[in-house]
This record gives C-alpha cells, structure tokens and sequence, in this order.
C-alpha cells in the first residue's frame, strides 16, 4: 500500500534533517513545498503540523514554518536527556537483546562500515543515529524508543548547525565496543562505553560555528518519488 502524501512529505524533510542536508532555520514554505510534492496546501498544512509535534519545525505566527534553530542550552539539555534515556536503554539491550538482534546490530554496523568506506557523511550520520534507535527499540520499552527517535532527531539538527568535518561522526569502532558488550552481557561496560560515546559527540559540537546555508528546497530534498 502507498504511503500516504503527507507521510511522503514528513519522512523526506526528516531525511533532510538527518541527513544534515536541511539545515536548522530553513524556511518551509507551504507554496514551495506543495509545488515539489504536487499536492494542495491542506496536505503540507498537515505535514507540517506532525514535524512541529517532533519539535524540529518551529511554526511562526504570521511568518510561516522554519526548521528549529536549537540554542547552545538546548543541544546541552538535549544531551543531557539522551545520557539519561541511554542508560536506560542500553541496560534494557543487554537483558533484553535475542540472537536476532545482535545480528541485526551487526549487520546495521556493516552498513555503518560501508557508508564510511565510501565517504558518504549524509549516510554515516544517518546511520549512526539508527544505531541509537536501534539499540532503544531491542531495549523493549516503546515509552523510551519513542522518546529517543525525537531526541536523535534533535541532535541531528544540531550537529549540523554547529558541527563541521567529521567532528561528530562517530568513531569507527565505538558501536562495535557496544555491541560486544552487549552480547557479553556486560551492563556496566555497555552503559559506560555509551556514555562516553555520547560524550565525545557532544565535544565535537562547537557553538560558536555559524551554520551554512541550505540551497533551495528542491535541490535538498531532490526527487521523492524515488
């Protein structure tokens, strides 16, 4: 069964964003993007009001969409939750995780691998942040997976308005420590090595860097018909 238009339309913009071809502050006007999707305004209106609910579009009174522009404080506050959520998380993995899901973890790891072999950042970082959802879905609590998918989100727009380079691309083995430990079932080691990991992503997030600008939205979010 087809996806829905307006399901077409949020998933493509969180794409974007995690991506970080969609940058934090690009407007998202209802015209434009009823135009590249071809469908009538009530359909953007829609999709716009769920990506608002994900707290990655910001709606402004008399002005129209944008995507958020998170503050130094939020990305600090963001990180903050996601250690807290994590901890939580990845002791539920190491309990929780059957034989499918370490070889699910590893496979997505493979991906990981290949992305990064290839050079292709947009992919590295939008598998990296699956790993995460990954990880809070095998943890079997569907209150806290939902919390985290919001919260990665979040960081993706904020690595890509304050991160440059590879800075907060995740080291290469630092998943792999995770999942081994997991496997081990080793709960103090997995949720020591994941709080280091988010440790070192946020340090590479420097807030005084000015964000680049995005280009036009038919360029960043390209054909979604696929």
């Amino acid at each position: 069964m087809d996806k829905p238009l307006e399901t077409i339309i949020v998933d493509s913009i969180l794409d974007a964003i995690a991506d970080q071809r969609l940058r934090a502050g690009t407007k998202l006007g209802e015209q434009a993007l009823s135009d590249l999707f071809a469908c009538n305004r009530a359909q953007v209106r829609r999709a716009l009001a769920t990506l608002t609910a994900y707290q990655v579009v910001d709606h402004l009174p008399n002005r129209g969409a944008y995507v958020a522009t998170p503050t130094p404080q939020d990305a600090r506050n963001i990180f903050q939750a996601r250690r807290a959520i994590e901890t939580v998380t990845c002791r539920n993995a190491v309990r929780e995780a059957t034989d499918d899901d370490i070889t699910a973890l590893r496979a997505h790891l493979a991906e990981e691998d290949a992305a990064k072999g290839r050079d292709n950042r947009p992919a590295a970082v939008r598998l990296s942040r699956g790993f995460h959802v990954l990880l809070g879905r095998i943890g079997r609590n569907p209150v806290l997976a939902r919390y985290l998918e919001e919260l990665t989100m979040r960081s993706s727009l904020i690595i890509g308005l304050y991160a440059s380079g590879q800075a907060t691309l995740c080291a290469e083995d630092e998943h792999a420590q995770i999942v081994e430990a997991i496997e081990r079932r080793d709960e103090a080691e997995a949720q020591r090595l994941l709080d280091q990991h988010l440790r070192h992503i946020e340090s590479g997030i420097a807030f005084d860097d000015n964000p680049p600008a995005t280009g036009a939205l038919s360029a960043v979010l390209g054909d979604w018909r696929g």
